[in-house]
């Protein structure tokens, strides 16, 4: 992915009067791991600009140099269309309490549509309070230990901007890292296998006679099924010669 295409479209993230500034750093670097570089800050207790945030956020200190600060929540949300509000408690509020992984699905669908999206994190000592989060029209509550429900700010920025860059990638959930070689063709895996009938044909193994068909059908379904590099192709050929040579 581009780095401009990184850099686009994408929600704010916002901080609610922030008690730490290394959990501010922190949530900075979890931001920009995943691509995000919008923050709001809002009324962080220990005064702005904030030397252990900069420590703590290493490599993402821009984020802090381009952070937004207010003095109130009205005024941070005041140009957002659609609000979440992170919290392990409900409130007795009605709203829509959605997953990480769904929240980030729906922020995703309105920005496409031109909508603001912001997501707000409390303090944290005890996180958003209702008045915070009746301002949100949904909140974000992340599946964790109901008996230790309590996530660092940092953490959950981080859950957050991972489900965003998630959903906004074409990475495949699955890949094999090649070590220096790559896949065998099928050609090579079948002179293995014949490699390996002819010895073992040698050494008397498909016996009895009228189960040799089908233990040979066996052993090259078995080659067939392993996923075999040329690297492992060769060390098995190189295994068998080996053998032969000690037996004689």
């Amino acid at each position: 992915m581009s780095e401009e295409n990184w850099r686009g479209p994408q929600p704010s993230f916002i901080l609610v009067r922030p008690q730490m500034g290394e959990n501010i750093g922190g949530a900075a670097r979890a931001m920009w791991n995943f691509g995000l570089d919008r923050m709001r800050i809002i009324e962080p207790r220990d005064g702005w600009p904030n030397q252990k945030a900069v420590a703590m956020a290493s490599g993402a200190g821009r984020l802090l140099d381009e952070a937004l600060i207010y003095e109130n929540a009205p005024d941070a949300l005041a140009d957002c269309n659609y609000i979440f509000a992170t919290t392990a408690r409900h409130r007795d509020l009605t709203k829509p309490v959605m997953t990480p992984e769904r929240a980030m699905e729906h922020a995703r669908a309105l920005i496409s549509q031109g909508q603001k999206v912001g997501v707000m994190f409390g303090p944290e000592r005890a996180g958003l309070e209702n008045e915070d989060i009746a301002r949100a029209n949904a909140i974000i509550s992340v599946p964790v230990n109901p008996e230790f429900a309590s996530l660092n700010l940092a953490q959950c920025a981080l859950l957050m901007a991972y489900e965003w860059r998630r959903q906004n990638s074409n990475v495949p959930p699955e890949v094999v890292a090649m070590a220096k070689t790559e896949f065998a063709p099928d050609i090579e895996i079948q002179k293995l296998g014949d490699h390996y009938e002819q010895r073992l044909d040698e050494a008397g193994f498909f016996y009895p006679e009228p189960k040799a068909i089908s233990m040979k059908l066996n052993l090259r379904n078995m080659w067939a099924r392993m996923p075999m590099t040329r690297a492992d192709v060769q060390m098995m050929h190189g295994m068998l010669r080996q053998l032969l040579r000690k037996k004689d």
